[in-house]
């Protein structure tokens, strides 16, 4: 250790500014992900029979099913559908959740899924 300082050159001015640079990236993320819960993604299965609807916290906010997708010989295919519309939005939701981060941390090499 350096006489008087922190290990690798690093001072006090230098420190700080490290400080307020993740205070100011912390204050953007708590933004960020308030406005992540207002958007949201669509998706369709079936020909549209089944629509999902979700948003950035990868809450299910609606399901939309068509009358014709409702065959009572067939549940098992509705059920399908329902399970396939429901993971294509999630999937969705956590693409525009990493597109978001990623345009926020600039690219920092953050580990996926850390947010």
């Amino acid at each position: 250790m350096a006489r008087g300082g922190f290990p690798g050159g690093m001072n006090m001015g230098n420190m700080n500014n490290l400080m307020k640079q993740a205070k100011k990236m912390q204050e953007q993320m708590l933004k960020m992900q308030e406005e992540l819960e207002e958007k949201t993604v669509e998706a369709t299965v079936g020909g549209g029979v089944v629509t999902v609807i979700a948003n950035g916290k990868k809450e299910i906010l609606e399901i939309t099913i068509q009358p014709e997708a409702v065959d009572p010989d067939d549940v098992e295919m509705l059920q399908d559908l329902i399970l396939a519309a429901v993971n294509e939005a999630i999937r969705k939701a956590d693409e525009m959740v990493q597109s978001e981060m990623s345009k926020l941390t600039g690219g920092m090499g953050m580990p996926p899924g850390m947010f």
